[in-house]
């Protein structure tokens, strides 16, 4: 397993993360232990979840589950990297979501007891809260880090003048603000490319891309369907027909290459230089082999170029739309 500085910082980070949103509501307890002992085997490091996954389990659900696995010791705990993320209402009743200074002290605290832990490596805003100043965000970041509960934080889903903004701020504060951003990213999804990543770089984050298959059609979607192995309907059924000439290119590709696809929409984000790890969420023992598979291959330029004419991305902006 490569090992890389989490943005600016000097935390060291699996290359990929361990996406737990899946255990509980698709995967049991039980396979999700196993896949997390699994992902300390093959020497990553790097856990990402959230308090509001849990899916029909209820909110919440997927952090006790990662709780009762570092209950097991063993080191579990000591050699995770753990990022959880706080946004979304918990309960129906007023400051139990979004980032208020009150709802950050409860949903931290709340996340801990989950998690059966007394401290959050990087804790993470899940979407931009524009309700709330930056200034009482940081202030009660500050006050955790303070209190040994937090160690970083990292943002989800903002816009790259969120990033500028925030960071600014946290300078003001003389506070060190903002080391990674989770955004979408993949080679069918690459609008980031325009504004947020290179406001990640020029400030320090790395990139943590969530859904790298975009939902599981850089996965080999077209081949299944044609096998019969999978069935495609609604949305999943439109994305296909409209990137359909596409994805069969990529998949002729990836067998030219002599790759599983999935594997290579994996291996290119690796190659990106802004991206620190991307986040596999494997519901089964199988799919998280598949994942670090990716780890093991090299793309040349030659390849990178064929799958930027495949799947063309974004020069960063204003020179995507202006001179």
């Amino acid at each position: 397993m490569d090992y890389t500085h989490l943005g600016r910082s000097g935390l060291k980070v699996s290359r990929l993360c361990l996406g737990t949103m899946n255990f509980g509501p698709q995967t049991s307890e039980a396979d999700s232990h196993s896949i997390m002992d699994s992902a300390h085997e093959y020497g990553i490091n790097f856990f990402d979840t959230a308090n509001g996954y849990g899916g029909s389990l209820g909110k919440g659900a997927t952090e006790q589950i990662v709780g009762r696995w570092f209950a097991k010791g063993d080191n579990r705990r000591e050699h995770t990297v753990l990022a959880t993320k706080l946004y979304g209402d918990m309960t129906d009743w007023p400051n139990e979501g979004k980032l208020s200074a009150l709802n950050i002290r409860r949903a931290l605290d709340a996340s801990l007891k989950r998690l059966q832990t007394d401290y959050i490596d990087v804790y993470q805003f899940h979407h931009i809260d524009r309700d709330t100043p930056w200034d009482e965000i940081w202030q009660a970041m500050e006050t955790a880090v303070a209190q040994g509960k937090i160690l970083y934080n990292g943002s989800s889903n903002f816009a790259g003048w969120h990033i500028a903004t925030a960071q600014e701020a946290a300078r003001k504060r003389n506070y060190t603000g903002l080391v990674s951003e989770q955004s979408i990213y993949n080679l069918l999804k690459r609008e980031v490319e325009l504004e947020v990543i290179p406001a990640a770089q020029a400030n320090g984050l790395g990139i943590i891309p969530w859904s790298p298959l975009n939902g599981g059609l850089l996965g080999g979607v077209v081949r299944k369907e044609r096998d019969g192995v999978r069935r495609l309907e609604g949305r999943s059924a439109e994305a296909v027909e409209e990137n359909r000439a596409a994805l069969e290119e990529y998949e002729a590709f990836a067998d030219e290459l002599g790759h599983e696809p999935g594997d290579l929409a994996l291996a290119w984000l690796l190659h990106q230089p802004a991206v620190t790890a991307p986040i596999i969420g494997p519901r089964t023992q199988e799919q998280l082999d598949g994942g670090v598979r990716a780890l093991a291959i090299t793309l040349d330029a030659d390849a990178l170029t064929r799958l930027d004419a495949i799947f063309p991305g974004h020069k960063p902006a204003p020179e995507d739309y202006a001179w």
